[in-house]
């Protein structure tokens, strides 16, 4: 009798409190995710903001393009070293904590730029304010919520969440943009601190860290007790590393997946309205077209998780920097003051092709380092962001040094080349083994 009530008792142990037993009508974890897809969006609206505001900038205080372009390469840094302790700060301090001091430290960085004099008043406010707080809601923000809350639809929910960066761009790009060109650019800083703000009560309100401090199961699956805070995650991510940098495919999709964010965020993100102003176009028209790019961003991402389901991941990242390379060629003779249909193709081409580098490049990592394959990838995105950095300063040296941007596009062309080959010459692995085992 005695082992049955104590079996009894062990069981119930076991089983979820009641309020996990009932099922709501809406599930928690759709309200948790739509939350997390508003706070990406305000937290996008700074990455909108650089490339507006370098001519203003240059005009108002007559800082060099270098000077500007060093401030935007921090910010791009360090999102990029922030984003692989991300998800450790998360297990360690909770979600809801860490999503809430990070939009308060991008409005901080936006607001208090309003009242600078310096240029390295710009380097603090828009370097590391905004880079350490948009780094902390990376791409580790949507993967732990996804990972806790969902064990059905995950899928579908880590495409949402990934394009709701994309959907930040479409919808303050225009609006800064306008702001910029009617009303000057203290008035679009202010719009993107208040953006982040707004967010921090949706946060504090209706974010939670696990299923189980509300009592239920994730979306599709069982209930699982919260785990003890984590220790030692951040120890985990820097031991990964040190393993991962033994080996040479790690260096290969390091190399170019920097390439990818120099091409990317550190180029077309930050120089191309700039560019197309230098060439009579407005603000508003150029910052419309990098807003398009948004849209086909989400339409090229989604196909190539298609095709590396189907082809060598190797393969598809060569084609995709080939083409990106050439196109990037021919874009100084597509500039001017008007929106032509070359111009409307190359936008297009380069949306559709702006993160289709990321399916196969996460198929790469998973192939090569197995289990390790997440944190491998956070270090490997770390690249993607300090080459966007490089080029977001070197853009602003070269169009201070040769009066135009051309030999930034004719050089990016050709390094987008070179990551095409370094993509043909990574190694293939059997799926059963991994370079880097977990240890």
């Amino acid at each position: 009798m005695t082992e049955t009530i104590e079996s009894a008792a062990r069981d119930d142990d076991r089983r979820p409190p009641l309020e996990a037993r009932r099922r709501p009508r809406v599930h928690r974890a759709w309200i948790v995710a739509a939350v997390t897809f508003v706070t990406i969006i305000g937290g996008a609206a700074f990455n909108s903001l650089p490339g507006l505001l370098i001519d203003p900038l240059h005009t108002e205080f007559r800082w060099s393009r270098g000077e500007i372009g060093l401030a935007v390469s921090i910010d791009m840094a360090l999102y990029g070293l922030t984003a692989p302790f991300a998800a450790a700060l998360m297990d360690r301090f909770g979600i809801r904590r860490v999503v809430a001091a990070a939009l308060a430290m991008v409005a901080a960085g936006a607001l208090a730029s309003v009242w600078m004099t310096a240029s390295w008043q710009l380097m603090i406010y828009w370097g590391l304010l905004v880079g350490l707080g948009t780094g902390s809601m990376a791409m580790a923000f949507a993967a732990t919520v996804t990972n806790r809350w969902f064990v059905a639809r995950r899928g579908l929910v880590t495409g949402i969440l990934t394009a709701a960066g994309a959907s930040g761009q479409l919808v303050f790009l225009p609006l800064c943009a306008w702001i910029v060109d009617e009303h000057g650019w203290r008035p679009a800083s202010v719009t993107v601190a208040l953006a982040a703000l707004v967010v921090v009560p949706f946060v504090c309100l209706l974010m939670r860290d696990h299923p189980a401090d509300v009592g239920l199961a994730p979306y599709g699956g069982a209930y699982v007790a919260k785990p003890a805070p984590a220790r030692g995650a951040a120890r985990r991510t820097v031991k990964v590393l040190f393993k991962a940098a033994r080996t040479g495919p790690f260096w290969l999709l390091a190399g170019t997946f920097a390439i990818c964010g120099a091409s990317t965020n550190g180029l077309i993100r930050t120089h191309f309205v700039p560019s197309a102003h230098d060439h009579g176009m407005p603000i508003t028209a150029a910052a419309s077209l990098l807003a398009v790019i948004g849209i086909f961003d989400v339409i090229g991402t989604i196909f190539s998780g298609w095709l590396t389901d189907r082809f060598d991941a190797r393969r598809l990242l060569a084609v995709y920097y080939a083409l990106r390379g050439i196109s990037l060629l021919f874009l100084p003779m597509l500039m001017g003051p008007d929106v032509r249909p070359p111009m409307v193709f190359f936008i297009v081409f380069y949306g559709l092709d702006w993160v289709a580098t990321v399916p196969p490049t996460l198929a790469l990592c998973r192939e090569q380092y197995g289990e390790d394959s997440a944190i491998v990838f956070g270090w490997v995105l770390a690249s993607h962001q300090v080459g966007a950095a490089v080029v977001a300063f070197l853009g602003g040296v070269a169009r201070d040094v040769f009066g135009s941007y051309d030999v930034v596009w004719y050089a990016s062309g050709a390094l987008c080349a070179v990551a095409a080959l370094m993509s043909l010459v990574i190694r293939r692995v059997r799926a059963s083994s991994a370079a880097v085992p977990s240890g």
